[in-house]
């Protein structure tokens, strides 16, 4: 039993000693501490073990502290952890510090920092600091002048501008300020013969505005990398001009002529009038005549006299339908 019960405490013991030692090295990295130690780096372990109650990872912090070490960089862990807490990425601030180091770009850590939480890849704008880098702008429309349209693509050579990096325009804003110029330039142009001969105009009137101003880039360049002939837009304009001018004079000959239809119609319905008012004119002959016969005013031989004269029309008129309904016998 003796035995047993020493057996049994002795395993509890290990088995504690064992689980105080993982959760001493979990909070505690040993490991890490040692790496520090050993590159020369001093970092106390309680600063390690206040990342670990900060919520930081000190591997994050350590090991980016490391690298600007060896590369003789005057940086702090303080400075390093404060950006991690911002959202920082310290790694790339690190390794932007190095490249701008190397290449002879001053670059403070606070500027790298601020450039990083601005959004933007510091270790890219280092790098195109450095290698500058080529914008390829879509084909660009122009009309110029004499109504020929004229397309042109560019290729815009950009370098970083470390300093206006946080607060500064994208490469959007470079691509519209020069599509712009080109539109400009081409617009000016008396003809695109002028366009296509020199091509360089573009480049250099384009150059000369400053483009580059409020933006996050340097112009170093703009090369003009294909020119081609478009439309005739003053052409298709002047058809489309036409085009409506003939509609307006078609839209206004219709109105004439309703306008004239509408006046037939008219003097028709005004003819029936007439018509109407001598029919009734005509009615009233036969009444003034009785009452000229009542009055005296006019004889029986008056009215025979009137009598033969209606007869010899009515027959000189049928004579006359007779000799103009006859055929001509020299008609086949």
């Amino acid at each position: 039993m003796f035995f047993d019960a020493a057996a049994i405490s002795l395993i509890v013991t290990i088995v504690l000693i064992i689980i105080v030692l993982s959760v001493i090295l979990t909070i505690v990295p040993v490991a890490l501490w040692i790496s520090a130690i050993a590159a020369g780096v001093r970092v106390s372990i309680f600063t390690l073990v206040g990342m670990r109650l900060r919520r930081v990872i000190p591997a994050r912090i350590v090991n980016p502290l490391i690298k600007a070490h060896k590369a003789g960089l005057d940086v702090t862990i303080n400075q390093l952890e404060s950006h991690y807490l911002a959202g920082g990425n310290v790694d790339r601030v690190v390794n932007a510090l190095i490249a701008a180091q190397r290449a002879n770009i001053e670059l403070s850590f606070e500027r790298a920092a601020a450039i990083d939480l601005a959004g933007r890849d510091v270790l890219e704008a280092v790098q195109m600091s450095v290698n500058p880098k080529v914008i390829e702008t879509p084909f660009i429309a122009g009309v110029a002048i004499n109504g020929i349209e004229v397309k042109a693509k560019a290729r815009i050579t950009v370098r970083a501008n470390l300093d206006r990096l946080v607060g500064g325009a994208g490469e959007d804003t470079i691509i519209a300020r020069v599509g712009e110029g080109i539109v400009s330039t081409i617009g000016s142009s008396e003809s695109h013969s002028k366009v296509l001969e020199n091509p360089d105009l573009i480049s250099q009137t384009v150059l000369s505005k400053g483009l580059d101003s409020g933006t996050a880039f340097e112009i170093l360049s703009i090369d003009i990398a294909d020119v081609d002939v478009g439309k005739n837009i003053g052409a298709e304009l002047q058809i489309e001009q036409a085009q409506a001018d003939k509609n307006i004079a078609q839209a206004k000959a219709e109105e004439r002529r309703a306008m004239a239809v509408a006046n037939e119609q008219e003097m028709v319905a005004k003819v029936q009038e007439m018509k109407a008012k001598v029919v009734e004119a005509e009615a009233e002959v036969p009444l003034a005549m009785a009452e000229a016969l009542r009055t005296g005013n006019f004889g029986i031989m008056d009215y025979m006299n009137y009598k033969n004269i209606q007869a010899d029309t009515s027959m000189r008129d049928s004579i006359a339908k007779v000799t103009t309904d006859k055929p001509d016998p020299n008609q086949k």
